[in-house]
């Protein structure tokens, strides 16, 4: 969230962000409410002071001996006027701050100002889009041939947008996850966490999905627990409410776990297929660091990414994402586009976004400097690293043979326990 007296010295900003993201919140309500609860501070302040003055007196009166009936009922007056004050500045308070949860970050100065994802600036590309000798065939039906994914099934146990993943195919799966938190516990320096795959609702509200987002999330009913939709939202908690030592600073963590989204909004868009599931795999990616370092680490982090798919061989693209298609809590985000040879386009495998210190005011999670210095805010990061569903859909499309097989990327022959190719069953 958004400190209230940024707000306020920086209206004319945050109007124009506002409107650069195509946001129509209306920031002045949280001016006005901020004054009046200013003004009501400074009142009660005033009456307090009022109080200890009266109180004062009617401490003279008696050791005198004079009568202080008279002074004892203008203090309790006082004192029930500063009751009535403090409960109407904690209702403004509670109106306040559930109005600057809806407030979305500030985009980093660099972000490209647009509407949607037309406006979106590509910023690289890797690899080159293989040429086939046939017609490339879509995901489900090469994995539906190969007797590897059951879209049916997970149907009839579940409801649409849920898969069965079967031998070869699981393994695969498997084997994505392991090739994934090896890369980034063992050559970029991040330290595996297994989180809980539940959560509470303080949890969802420190990283942003809540209160915005909960039509989109699963809720356990008669229980202060959700589902989570991304490891991010376990990753950057785990120092919610902590004061880190500087010198622990940067944090670097990533989990694997499975992700739950109702997909809410998405009705019609990618029906067939794993593109879009309700319950989906994921190696997350999270940083917790330095103001000034931060965006240094954001492209770290995006290069993170990048190396899986650069090791799996598979062409993709980066794209920074302009104001108007950038994540509620993000300054600045980069989406990596994978190459999908059956739709002849880039689709959407991982997002990395420095957050800057908007998630951390919500969990309050800052950072000792060294020199002793008030303690600040971290920033935060996160990226898909990557989305494991996503990236077996890639492997199966741009790995296809026209005899129907795919050829499993060298890299992942270790994980298949030599396993080289995912043949069409037996007659």
């Amino acid at each position: 969230m958004l400190e209230i007296k940024w707000i306020r010295n920086n209206l004319d900003e945050v109007k124009t962000f506002l409107k650069n993201r195509y946001n129509d919140f209306d920031v002045d309500r949280i001016v006005a409410l901020d004054e009046e609860k200013r003004k009501l501070l400074a009142e009660t302040e005033n009456l307090k002071a009022q109080r200890n003055e009266g109180s004062r007196k009617v401490a003279e009166a008696k050791a005198t001996g004079k009568d202080a009936t008279d002074l004892m009922e203008e203090l309790r007056e006082l004192g029930q006027r500063v009751k009535d004050i403090d409960a109407a500045v904690g209702k403004l308070d509670e109106e306040l701050q559930a109005l600057l949860l809806q407030v979305p970050n500030r985009p980093h100065d660099s972000v490209p100002v647009g509407k949607d994802e037309n406006d979106n600036v590509e910023i690289r590309k890797w690899g080159t889009p293989k040429k086939f000798d046939f017609d490339p065939q879509a995901h489900w039906d090469i994995g539906e041939k190969l007797g590897i994914l059951d879209f049916g099934r997970g149907v009839s146990l579940s409801q649409s947008r849920f898969t069965v993943l079967r031998g070869l195919g699981a393994r695969l799966e498997r084997a994505l996850i392991n090739f994934m938190l090896d890369l980034h516990t063992m050559h970029h320096g991040y330290r595996e966490i297994q989180p809980p795959f539940m959560v509470n609702s303080q949890t969802m509200l420190g990283t942003g999905q809540l209160p915005k987002f909960a039509e989109d999330l699963y809720k356990c009913e008669n229980e202060d627990l959700w589902l989570i939709p991304t490891a991010e939202v376990p990753l950057t908690n785990l120092h919610a409410g902590e004061i880190i030592p500087e010198e622990q600073l940067p944090l670097y963590y990533t989990a694997y776990t499975p992700c739950f989204r109702k997909e809410a909004g998405s009705y019609g868009r990618d029906v067939r297929g794993m593109m879009r599931q309700h319950q989906f795999d994921k190696v997350e990616m999270v940083k917790l660091c330095k103001p000034e370092n931060s965006y240094n680490e954001l492209e770290k982090l995006t290069n993170n990414a990048e190396e899986v798919l650069q090791k799996l061989e598979i062409p993709y693209r980066v794209i920074c994402l302009c104001t108007g298609d950038m994540g509620f809590g993000a300054s600045k985000t980069y989406d990596i586009e994978v190459w999908l040879p059956f739709q002849d386009k880039y689709r959407e495998i991982s997002s990395c976004s420095n957050c800057e210190d908007f998630q951390a005011r919500r969990m309050g999670t800052r950072y000792k400097p060294t020199d002793g210095g008030k303690p600040r805010y971290v920033h935060t990061l996160n990226g898909s690293g990557i989305a494991i569903g996503r990236t077996l859909i890639a492997v199966l499309e741009n790995y296809q043979r026209e005899d129907g097989s795919v050829e499993i990327p060298e890299v992942l022959v270790p994980y298949m326990g030599g396993v080289r190719e995912i043949s069409l069953p037996l007659a």
